[in-house]
Formats: C-alpha cells, sequence, structure tokens
C-alpha cells in the first residue's frame, strides 16, 4: 500500500532539488531511507544531481538522525542534508 511522507530538503540538497520540501507517495518498495535516496536519485535529474553520490546525504526521520539503513515504517516526515560540521 503506498502512502505519503513529507520530505524536506535542507543546505544544498534543497538548491540541487530545487524545492525546500514535497509530499511524496512512497512506492511500496522503498523500504529504508537508502532505498528512498535511490528512488529519488533516479526520479528526475534534479534527484539524480542531489543524491549522485548518496554515502554523503544525511537523513532524519521525525526529527531523528538515522543511518541509511534504517526502515521508513510509520515515520511521517524524511529531512535530507549534508554533513554537518560544528564549531
Amino acid at each position: 500500500m503506498t502512502r505519503s511522507v513529507k520530505i524536506l530538503y535542507f543546505a544544498w540538497v534543497r538548491e540541487r532539488m530545487g524545492r525546500a520540501e514535497e509530499v511524496l507517495a512512497v512506492p511500496d518498495d522503498v523500504l529504508t531511507v537508502e532505498d528512498l535516496a535511490r528512488f529519488l536519485a533516479r526520479r528526475d535529474e534534479e534527484g539524480a544531481h542531489a543524491f549522485a553520490n548518496p554515502a554523503i546525504v544525511r537523513a532524519a526521520l521525525d526529527r531523528r538522525h538515522v543511518p541509511p539503513h534504517t526502515p521508513l515504517q510509520t515515520a511521517t516526515e524524511i529531512a535530507f542534508f549534508p554533513p554537518m560540521t560544528g564549531g
């Protein structure tokens, strides 16, 4: 069963995607954060550019930082952003 989730994009991921957020119907075979990044990369030119190197893009599910293999499960909000540096 396909479900909709809100996806947020930050910093250069937002710039490459050409939008700050979207509501997306996630296909049934997209089960993890990594699957979603691959789906977005295949979907259009902007996604291909933003997720050209998915290993450097970070993610949060419902405002909690998670590794790429994390299942989407019941997440309602997914955020993608570049690595952060502290100071």
